[in-house]
């Protein structure tokens, strides 16, 4: 072999191995790229701006209403004669992290009291409810170091409720479940007056040709720090509309909204009246 072909011999060696190392080079940078992209996506998008929330939502629901709004027998409802946990929401995102799935076992500590205060009263004995909750709204709220957990989410919502305890303020002030019908002035000024906060009042409407609608969900809010604060600014802000019915997905077509002023409110007892 002469030296001009052992030469091209060489240069073709080298541009092979080269190109193979450039090629290598390029799977390795794509493989990395992907590699960062499946973990951005499988980070909780909380970090994203669009779901630094400000306020949490702290829901109670009435579960006669909710019983009755599914037209289901709901027994449990005569057992719960008392505002439950609903939620505790963030006011902005929603199912943030769908890789961070539900374990209840994360929560075994905390399971007698959240039968109590946070019961699935249209499907009881399962976790459903919980893990919708977790999955929709504590992934979002998340993004607080102490609510970084799906155990301080469900305690710091416990926690909140019990300080909150709507349901006996309502009792205290002579708000209580009857056969008789309150105003929404009625019920907003108790909540106004003593937690100095505006909530957000939802009713079920009434059917076609009655007059009064049903109360069934009262919001609380607090912010950051874990301070009440008004959940809406002005009452003409207060949208007509639905937070979050994943429970109440039948073929019904009642759901919560914002009460209206005009209308006299029913307060249903958990036990039929007669």
């Amino acid at each position: 072999m002469t030296s001009t072909t052992t030469q091209q011999t060489n240069n073709w060696l080298h541009l092979g191995i080269s190109s193979w190392t450039k090629m290598a080079s390029l799977n390795l940078v794509t493989l990395l790229c992907f590699g960062l992209v499946v973990l951005v996506n499988s980070y909780p998008s909380f970090s994203r701006h669009e779901n630094q929330w400000t306020k949490l939502i702290l829901t109670h629901h009435w579960p006669k209403t909710l019983c009755t709004m599914e037209e289901v027998s709901c027994q449990t409802a005569d057992k719960f004669n008392y505002w439950t946990i609903h939620g505790l929401w963030p006011d902005k995102g929603q199912s943030c992290n769908r890789s961070w799935h539900f374990n209840v076992n994360d929560i075994k500590d905390l399971l007698p009291e959240m039968e109590i205060w946070w019961p699935d009263v249209l499907h009881p004995g399962t976790n459903e409810f919980w893990k919708h909750e977790w999955e929709k709204h504590g992934t979002c709220a998340a993004v607080a170091e102490s609510l970084n957990s799906e155990n301080k989410y469900f305690a710091k919502a416990l926690d909140l409720y019990k300080k909150v305890d709507l349901d006996s303020i309502l009792k205290k002030f002579n708000i209580v479940p009857s056969s008789k019908y309150y105003s929404l002035d009625n019920i907003r000024s108790v909540i106004d007056s003593f937690y100095k906060v505006k909530p957000k009042i939802q009713c079920v409407s009434p059917s076609q040709g009655e007059a009064v609608q049903t109360l069934g969900q009262i919001e609380i809010c607090f912010d950051k720090e874990y301070q009440l604060m008004d959940c809406v600014e002005d009452e003409e802000e207060l949208p007509n509309s639905i937070d979050d019915l994943f429970v109440f997905e039948s073929a019904q077509q009642s759901e919560f909204s914002v009460c209206d002023e005009s209308m006299p409110i029913y307060y249903p007892p958990a036990h039929e009246e007669y």
